[in-house]
């Protein structure tokens, strides 16, 4: 062990790693010109499907205002497209264009791969073994947020 790691907490090397992550997502996205919360967005609809506005914002969890930002800058990309809900007027509905889920599909595969190098020095046991701990981390902030 390096003498600058002995003084690290976990905290500390878990924003490390985080940071890392960020930085390598960033990277990634760069050719694409969207941020990491436009790939997210354009993540829930290749999953769910087209939606409202409002439900963009749960999946998100984040406030209405931001997913409007989100979708307006997707939509001046060709990414995705707004659409009046059929069973409520005052409703818009969020889909993607061919474009966006050409796109998302793409950058789906390159996070794979950014993830495959990332974590390339973990054994698959231990990839297993992290995932389980990041989950349950993430379970438990999730029931504490409630």
């Amino acid at each position: 062990m390096r003498d600058d790691q002995a003084d690290e907490s976990l905290s500390d090397v878990f924003w490390r790693v985080a940071g890392a992550l960020r930085r390598t997502w960033r990277t990634t996205l760069g050719p694409f010109d969207i941020t990491p919360g436009h790939s997210r967005a354009l993540g829930v609809l290749m999953h769910h499907g087209v939606m409202r506005l409002s439900e963009l914002s749960d999946h998100l969890h984040i406030a209405p205002r931001s997913t409007t930002e989100v979708v307006d800058a997707l939509e001046e990309r060709g990414l995705v497209e707004r659409r009046p809900d059929p069973t409520d007027r005052r409703a818009t509905l969020v889909a993607l264009t061919d474009a966006g889920t050409a796109t998302g599909t793409t950058i789906q595969a390159a996070r794979r791969a950014e993830a495959d190098r990332f974590f390339g020095g973990l054994t698959p046991s231990e990839q297993a073994t992290l995932t389980t701990i990041l989950r349950k981390l993430r379970d438990s902030a999730d029931h504490s947020d409630a």
